[in-house]
């Protein structure tokens, strides 16, 4: 099964057992049969008969609007459903001392990929990397989540001063800033990490696990938060990565943005180079030290998944994956 990401504009129509992107150019065909997601950037129409068509076949829609940015997903019905695994997510949820282990292991994790991140650099000031040994042993000191959001805020804002150590181009970035991006580094970082937020929200929809229900953030209305839990995991070590090479090959540079005042978006052209990146990085595949086998990036969320799913239901204490390369 593929991801499909759709840049053109146009009306998504079924027509007996075939979806097509009508467009001024033509009717494009869609082949339903191996479509696992589509990442819709244009200005797509849609009719019931589609999407119908794609609930039935449990493909999940992400949407973008205009300026690239996430907007929201058509979430099929689920059909793999448990009734068992619900609720032990939503015992873990009430439970205080259960919730905040698996919130901790979530910040563990992202820790855990900045530190990686900074020693493939060896720019990167090693006070910086001494700053980051230091949360990461905290996180077991914090008895709440407000205490772990804190020092997992504060360790990321350490993490975004290394950036300018680790990135060649001459682009100023002295903070995080997201609605809206005032940069190119940090519209890239908006960008790639709704690429990721979207591949955790996919995965979950395989699984029994319920994209509500969260542990790290708090569950919300109108969004997935347990996809925030997860994403958490792998926007370092595949969203961040992305941007390094990206920029630090000039792939992506300032000609590839728009700015307006203090907004800045990727253009068109820029988002086609980055998607095509990320998608080519999740078909990428590691030897997995446990499974003993090549897995690739996107099987690996998959993993993370089901590995939280044993933990919920008491079949295996749930650590989080650290990457090692």
């Amino acid at each position: 099964m593929k991801d499909y990401y759709i840049f053109k504009s146009g009306r998504i129509s079924r027509k007996d057992n075939s979806i097509f992107i009508e467009t001024s150019d033509g009717n494009i065909p869609i082949p339903v049969e191996d479509v696992d997601s589509l990442y819709l950037f244009g200005e797509i129409d849609l009719n019931t008969k589609a999407i119908n068509f794609f609930a039935q076949k449990g493909i999940v829609l992400h949407f973008y609007n205009y300026y690239g940015w996430y907007t929201g997903s058509f979430y099929p019905r689920e059909n793999l459903l448990s009734g068992e695994v619900i609720v032990k997510q939503a015992e873990h949820y009430i439970d205080k001392d259960k919730r905040i282990y698996l919130a901790k292991e979530f910040v563990r994790a992202a820790m855990h990929g900045f530190i990686y991140n900074i020693k493939r650099y060896p720019s990167v000031n090693s006070e910086i990397l001494e700053k980051l040994e230091n949360y990461i042993k905290s996180i077991d000191e914090q008895k709440d989540i407000q205490s772990l959001m804190g020092i997992e805020g504060n360790a990321r804002e350490v993490y975004y001063n290394s950036f300018s150590s680790i990135i060649k181009q001459d682009i100023e970035f002295t903070k995080r800033v997201k609605h809206p991006p005032d940069n190119s580094i940090n519209a890239l970082i908006s960008f790639v990490n709704s690429l990721v937020y979207t591949s955790v929200i996919k995965e979950i929809y395989h699984t029994q696990l319920n994209p509500t229900i969260s542990f790290l953030h708090e569950p919300f209305y109108r969004r997935f938060s347990l996809a925030l839990d997860v994403a958490e995991i792998f926007k370092p070590i595949f969203g961040d990565r992305i941007i390094f090479d990206l920029l630090n090959n000039n792939q992506i540079t300032e000609k590839n943005f728009d700015k307006d005042l203090n907004y800045c978006y990727l253009k068109e052209d820029g988002r086609k180079i980055v998607v095509k990146a990320y998608d080519d990085k999740l078909k990428t595949t590691v030897f997995h030290r446990k499974l003993k086998r090549k897995v690739s990036y996107e099987k690996i969320i998959t993993l993370e998944l089901y590995k939280i799913i044993k933990h919920l239901i008491g079949e295996e204490i749930y650590k989080s994956f650290k990457i090692w390369w």
